[in-house]
């Protein structure tokens, strides 16, 4: 996996993004006693689970590959202008 440039402030982003689309689907509740970790598993889960990413394969799943796949999943969301992405 090639590291994105960014790819922190990415897959923070993309945390508060998927937040924000699990809460108005109605899915979940975030407190912010939540650790990042336990929201990145959730986001990542419920994104493939409504297929909006591809899925790791079995041995992959990792919290870091997990976090890889929301910053490419954030990334590709973004206009190429955007902060992020320069």
């Amino acid at each position: 996996m090639k590291k994105l440039k960014n790819e922190a402030e990415l897959t923070k982003f993309a945390v508060r993004v998927g937040m924000d689309y699990a809460e108005r689907r109605g899915v979940a509740k975030f407190d912010p006693t939540d650790s990042a970790n336990d929201k990145v598993e959730y986001i990542y889960r419920l994104l493939v689970h409504d297929k909006k990413m591809q899925p790791l394969a079995k041995m992959d799943v990792s919290l870091p590959n997990m976090k890889h796949k929301l910053a490419v999943w954030i990334s590709k969301q973004l206009p190429p202008d955007h902060e992020l992405m320069q």
